[in-house]
């Protein structure tokens, strides 16, 4: 199943910044061979749906070995059966709108 979902972890008792952790888990995501678009509060992401899982408890394993003893993590998750919807498509959609 495809999904697209908007991923943000947050790593606690690592201090203020958690940039450091923020690019681990990306790099992790982009390995996976997953479509992401970064943004100031999190990360959306485009793909199978175990494939997405799977690379989200890498993250989550990685981010705890690099020494955060908590994470938490909220995550929107949408799927479509009707046809296949990309992020792009998304986009695309409401930018035609506002044209009009």
């Amino acid at each position: 199943m495809h999904v697209i979902v908007d991923l943000c972890i947050v790593p606690l008792g690592v201090g203020v910044s958690v940039s450091r952790y923020v690019a681990t888990c990306q790099e992790i995501l982009e390995q996976a061979g997953l479509k992401t678009r970064l943004h100031a509060y999190g990360t959306n992401i485009e793909g199978e749906y175990d494939e997405v899982f799977s690379a989200i408890r890498r993250c989550h394993e990685q981010i705890h070995q690099m020494g955060a003893p908590r994470i938490t993590t909220t995550i929107k998750l949408g799927s479509r059966t009707d046809r296949r919807q990309t992020m792009a498509d998304k986009i695309h959609s409401v930018e035609e709108k506002r044209k009009r």
